[in-house]
């Protein structure tokens, strides 16, 4: 039998819950359903829909047995975690990535989530002949067996935090094979730092996907401009392309068309001039 406060899980007292919730997680960092449902004396399942409604308003982001903050200074999420996150916004950026893939290139796609969401798009057309390079283990799953498409992957050492393939052993696959197009998503991306990453071993690889390709394509949506990582994997004048959504700073999408660099803001309806 519901309790009384689950009862009323439709009105005010939910919206009061949750935004207590909230807050909780926001001074601690992360809660669990369990906890959070033993302290408000509802369900496993009241707490987690309380927390999809905290995620959809990017207030919380969801995990395995609960929820974390959304707060820009968190330490590294899981994959898993990642591609949820301004998940409508990569969705169209992959969208629109996939349709710069010609027939017969040779493309390289990194293990960011964004790449993830061009992969997802790639795997939809019909009759396309492709080689990707890819450390993105969840990337090379989801194009494994796509007639037409090959998939290379480095050698190296098996990150879990971010589903890839990281090390020395993947550089020398990238000096032997002509890349048209690199994909690549980024932790921070400034003017000053270019694209960068969290993780010195994720630059990286990323590096080796830059100096081998003839286009340099970043895939960044607006959470990540302005922000500098600890890594810098592309300087602002190696990228030929980039590919964001309508929320990007005007003044740096001004900046970066002034030096001469593409930027395509993708929104839900037509591309944002």
């Amino acid at each position: 039998m519901a309790t009384r406060a689950e009862t009323h899980s439709d009105g005010v007292f939910a919206r009061e819950r949750q935004q207590q919730i909230a807050a909780i997680i926001a001074e601690k960092g992360h809660g669990r359903v369990s906890d959070l449902a033993a302290r408000y004396g509802v369900s496993a399942v009241t707490i987690r829909k309380d927390l999809l409604i905290l995620e959809s308003e990017r207030r919380v982001v969801r995990t395995h047995g609960g929820a974390m903050a959304a707060g820009r200074n968190r330490p590294e999420l899981a994959f898993e975690v990642r591609e949820r996150l301004q998940r409508d916004e990569k969705v169209r950026i992959g969208a629109f990535a996939a349709g710069l893939v010609s027939d017969g290139e040779s493309i390289a796609l990194d293990a960011s989530s964004t790449a993830f969401y061009v992969a997802r798009r790639l795997k939809e057309r019909d009759h396309m002949q492709l080689t990707v390079v890819t450390n993105g283990i969840r990337i090379a799953q989801e194009l494994a067996g796509r007639p037409g498409v090959v998939v290379l992957m480095p050698g190296g050492r098996v990150r879990y935090e971010a589903m890839s393939l990281i090390g020395p052993l993947g550089a020398s696959l990238y000096k032997s094979i002509n890349v048209q197009k690199a994909f690549v998503g980024a932790a921070g991306f400034t003017i000053e730092s270019g694209l960068s990453d969290a993780m010195e071993e994720e630059a990286q690889i990323k590096r080796s996907m830059v100096a081998s390709a003839n286009e340099v394509i970043a895939i960044v949506d607006h959470t990540k401009w302005g922000r500098a990582a600890s890594s810098t994997f592309c300087r602002t004048d190696r990228i030929h392309t980039v590919l964001t959504d309508s929320e990007a700073p005007a003044e740096m999408v001004a900046a970066l068309r002034a030096a001469g660099i593409r930027v395509h803001l993708i929104g839900p309806g037509p591309e944002t001039a």
